[in-house]
């Protein structure tokens, strides 16, 4: 509201006091907080002259980041997959992960909000605008300063989803903007419900459309999944045995719809800990020299899309830009190749593949792709190299 009657040439307004500093955010707005409609009533007719505009430092919220999560320091082992997740997060490319339960896969994405970029305070505006309307920012909140994690229900419907109610109110996917949205068991998930996403993790954004009116909300997020490699649990499993046929193993796994997995760059196996990682006394990395190392990668990238509209991050390419800014050599093209022919990948797998190792490049600082850079992005192609099948 505060946005629109600035944009309106509005020079000010009286509101609640609760939400006084929510609205103070908005540069160029007088915003004057008051307790009643009596102290409103008196400020309007010139009799409360006390009543001074309420004035916000926007600098102490782009700071924030995501410590209450936890830290990728508190995480034993899986170092593989810490790596895989610093990928996902300079690219901002979705990811699934699959793995036998208690391997930590939830534990993980929690972490994962940790080690994304801070909150710039243009994205920390449109959020809070988001939360804002779906009545759930915190009471006297001026704005929402770290990134959302949102991770609903495996019953979760589709209009809780994407949004919706006779008053289109967003959903799970809008209120992840700028954030992550974690669905963890996916499988479990209704198929119907799944497919929603398509659209959303094409576009950016999500149309919600009623009989009177139409509402547009914006739904920029990485999708960051968790599953079971079979009903068990236990197929992958190096202590467990797997009870399941492989007739069962592949109905499980096409639940998960090609156009859904096409939208997947990422396609981690988590194995179990060992008892040898749990036990070790050493410290891993923390979040916070991650982060320092990912938000260095996505200022190259915001420096090679300058002046492109809709391209932000390395997952945000099309074909066109893959051409352009993910030119291998002989060499790498040779290892493309059989990686195509010899192991079993998808030709949808193809562009995936670029466009990750152009963000291994990148974390590196590295101009040019180079072989090793796309040999350890073929490495995150599991279900399109059938592993589990």
């Amino acid at each position: 509201m505060a946005l629109e009657v600035r944009e309106r040439g509005i020079k000010g307004m009286v509101l609640p006091r609760e939400n006084g500093k929510e609205a103070a955010m908005v540069a160029g707005l007088a915003v004057y907080p008051v307790t009643s409609l009596k102290e409103a009533a008196e400020f309007l007719n010139g009799e409360h002259r006390n009543l001074v505009p309420l004035a916000m430092d926007v600098r102490q919220f782009t700071v924030r980041t995501q410590r209450h999560l936890g830290d990728f320091a508190d995480v034993k082992g899986q170092e593989n997959v810490k790596r895989a997740l610093e990928v996902g997060a300079a690219g901002a490319h979705n990811i699934i992960m699959i793995g036998p339960p208690g391997s930590g896969k939830t534990m993980l994405a929690k972490r994962l909000p940790g080690i994304l970029p801070p909150l710039g305070f243009e994205e920390a505006l449109e959020t809070t605008k988001i939360h804002s309307v779906a009545g759930i920012l915190p009471p006297d909140a001026a704005i929402v300063s770290i990134r959302p994690f949102r991770s609903p229900h495996h019953t979760i419907s589709n209009s809780a989803l994407v949004g919706g109610g006779s008053i289109p109110r967003p959903g799970e996917i809008s209120l992840s903007h700028h954030g992550v949205l974690f669905l963890d068991e996916l499988p479990e998930f209704a198929s119907n419900v799944l497919e929603v996403l398509r659209q959303p993790l094409e576009d950016g954004y999500v149309t919600i459309s009623r009989s009177r009116l139409s509402v547009t909300y914006p739904a920029n997020f990485m999708l960051v999944c968790a599953m079971n490699p079979c009903p068990c649990g236990h197929y992958t499993d190096p202590t467990k045995e797997c009870s399941c046929l492989p007739y069962m193993i592949q109905k499980y796994l096409t639940k998960i719809s090609g156009p859904l997995l096409d939208r997947i760059d990422l396609h981690i196996e988590v194995p179990a800990v060992r008892y040898r990682e749990l036990a070790s006394k050493e410290s891993s990395e923390s979040s916070e020299r991650i982060r320092e190392r990912v938000t260095a990668a996505r200022e190259l990238q915001a420096a090679r899309f300058r002046g492109r509209k809709g391209l932000f991050a390395n997952a945000d390419m099309q074909s066109k830009d893959i051409r352009e800014f993910c030119q291998i050599d002989d060499a790498g093209e040779q290892l493309l190749k059989m990686a195509m022919t010899k192991l079993g990948l998808s030709a949808r797998g193809y562009d995936r593949i670029l466009k990750v190792a152009r963000t291994i490049a990148d974390l590196g600082a590295a101009v040019v792709i180079r072989p090793e850079h796309i040999s350890e992005a073929i490495q995150y192609r599991t279900l399109d190299r059938n592993v589990f099948v």
